[in-house]
């Protein structure tokens, strides 16, 4: 793989253009040069605020791209066709909500973050990127499901290991609408994964329809999406 470290750790030295070919090519999708593109831009906006924010974890010239751009797509076949409206709950440094979006411009995205810092980078990424359709809501989970003006009113509620089920599975019967789909992105062992697929759970109102096992490309690293959806 024509990848290396820089001296400060950094992976900018990385084929990112070739990674990202490759592993999204395995995953069927294809990356034009507009994708390509916002995707490089996104790199080094992530390691410029890396430096002084802590984003993310980078310990391989093949985290940014593999680890959090391609395992962010491993959703994108999960997703509602006709259903645009998505909430990307937990967002941190945009995963997955923000490279779905590159790849789905028509989504209108829903970034729930509570981090002012985190929050202060989605904004300038956006910016940077030029991406339409993007709204940030800085706010605590608990406090917006308080307020009813967003209650059942998203078609697709997404989080990538920032919650525990118990918490995700009551958000995704606050913010979706009837028929919606949540999809829990998780480790290949964490909890909800064993549960029995068409199970009504917890009598919470939420089917869980499917629980996709996979690996990342390149990495061969497991991953497990779990998707309910509300009845």
């Amino acid at each position: 793989m024509p990848c290396s470290m820089t001296p400060t750790g950094d992976s900018q030295d990385c084929d990112l253009t070739g990674i990202l070919l490759e592993a999204a090519g395995a995953l069927g999708i294809t990356l034009a040069e507009r994708e390509l593109s916002l995707f490089s831009l996104y790199q080094q906006e992530l390691i410029t605020w890396n430096r002084i924010v802590s984003l993310v974890a980078v310990k391989s010239p093949l985290d940014i791209p593999v680890k959090h751009f391609i395992d962010s797509l491993t959703a994108l076949p999960l997703l509602p066709r006709e259903g645009r409206r998505l909430l990307d709950v937990g967002s941190g440094a945009g995963f997955p909500g923000l490279p779905l979006k590159i790849i789905r411009p028509d989504i209108d995205l829903h970034l729930l973050e509570a981090s002012r810092k985190k929050v202060s980078f989605l904004k300038e990424l956006i910016r940077k990127l030029g991406l339409p359709g993007v709204t940030i809501i800085h706010e605590r989970v608990e406090q917006v499901m308080k307020n009813a003006h967003l209650h059942e009113s998203f078609d697709c509620v997404i989080s990538r290991a920032a919650f525990k089920m118990p918490e995700l599975l009551n958000m995704g019967l606050h913010f979706l609408r009837p028929g919606g789909l949540l999809a829990a992105m998780r480790g290949p062992r964490e909890e909800g994964a064993n549960q029995n697929i068409g199970q009504i759970v917890d009598n919470k109102g939420l089917y869980l329809e499917k629980i996709a096992d996979f690996r990342l490309p390149i990495t061969g690293v497991s991953r497990k999406i779990i998707l309910y959806k509300k009845i």
